[in-house]
């Protein structure tokens, strides 16, 4: 078994335009990829990409829209000789779709547990990284420890989550400050802030 890294997609590795259904429109978040590949050398974690993807449900992107894009983020990052090991994604919205199909929506940790399972992951050293309220509280469902990444709706998400009582294990400006942090955890490391 090895420990994963559970990211969201869209406004946590590349820029959300919002129901992002055009691979020529992907724009990974400056250093993502030097980021990831720099981690994956260090500690060899999976990295998994755990998102919702109601726009199809809506009928504003279809599945193929959604694979695409999923197939574009890995050519970027393999730039960078790195590749997420795998995509899940929920495409349901109970407004859309029927109630019972929805259970894999975040916040339920339905998708981490069926990843987690399928990749052999383990879970008591794993990670969340997002930068919505459902990415945190998914993590937090799921029994990981989670990074609120500012890129994204992070920075609106904080102080929703604060008044929720409901706080991430760390709140980094980007992925690249994410992996530093997790990084340091993991080896058991005194994070000091930069």
């Amino acid at each position: 078994m090895t420990a994963a890294i559970f990211l969201d997609r869209d406004g946590t590795l590349n820029e959300d335009p919002g129901y992002l259904g055009n691979p020529d429109k992907v724009i990974l978040y400056p250093g993502t990829g030097k980021a990831l590949s720099n981690f994956k050398k260090q500690l060899g974690f999976k990295f998994i990409v755990i998102s919702n993807q109601s726009g199809i449900a809506r009928g504003l992107i279809s599945i193929e829209n959604v694979e695409a894009v999923n197939k574009k983020i890995n050519v970027l990052l393999s730039n960078d000789d790195v590749q997420i090991d795998a995509f899940y994604y929920c495409p349901y919205h109970p407004e859309f779709s029927e109630i019972e199909k929805c259970g894999c929506r975040k916040p339920s940790p339905e998708m981490v547990f069926y990843a987690a399972k399928k990749e052999n992951i383990d879970l008591t050293h794993s990670y969340f990284v997002g930068d919505s309220i459902s990415d945190i509280e998914c993590g937090i469902n799921a029994g990981l420890k989670t990074v609120l990444v500012k890129t994204g709706c992070g920075k609106d998400s904080i102080y929703r989550l604060q008044k929720e009582n409901k706080f991430p294990t760390f709140v980094a400006d980007n992925i690249s400050d994410a992996c530093n942090f997790i990084y340091n955890d993991f080896k058991g490391d005194i994070f000091v802030s930069q």
